[in-house]
């Protein structure tokens, strides 16, 4: 039996960070909690904000609830930082609650990958901003953001 794998592995590259942390965003834009939790170890731990699910199941769990909440999420990641099998990203989303209250929130993840390229730790710390709706900055269509769509550096964030 071949154990799955989740390319690109560990150890890291600048090139193969950065595919990594697009592949999450990708995933992440996706708002399918099945699609993501499916890159996480079955064991993962996570902390995310005041939430600490542990297993693929908790996670999946937690992603119902987060994008029930957040509506039309749209997210952008960007490489920080990566050594052998970590990675550090920087993100900024856009979303609203169901008031019609939009929100850009601020944060940074810490990954840890286990050598099939699955990442078995997760830790977010998260800052959420009340904008108003000209203040969006993320108005591509729903899903994946465009590749020609400005960075976090780009937009200054």
């Amino acid at each position: 039996m071949t154990q799955e794998i989740k390319a690109p592995v560990p150890p890291f590259t600048a090139e193969t960070a950065a595919q990594k942390v697009r592949i999450a965003e990708d995933a992440w834009n996706s708002r399918d909690p099945d699609r993501v939790a499916l890159v996480y170890t079955e064991d993962t731990l996570w902390r995310n904000r005041a939430e600490f699910p542990q297993g693929r199941e908790q996670v999946r769990e937690f992603l119902q609830r987060k994008w029930a909440r957040e509506l039309d999420y749209r997210l952008i990641k960007e490489l920080w930082a990566f050594t052998d099998n970590r990675i550090a990203v920087r993100f900024a989303y856009e979303w609203h609650d169901d008031s019609g209250q939009w929100f850009r929130s601020y944060g940074n993840e810490n990954w840890e990958f286990n050598p099939q390229g699955f990442m078995q730790r997760r830790f977010a710390s998260i800052n959420d901003l009340p904008i108003k709706a000209e203040q969006r900055l993320f108005h591509w269509q729903l899903g994946r953001r465009p590749d020609d769509h400005a960075s976090l550096s780009d937009l200054r964030l």
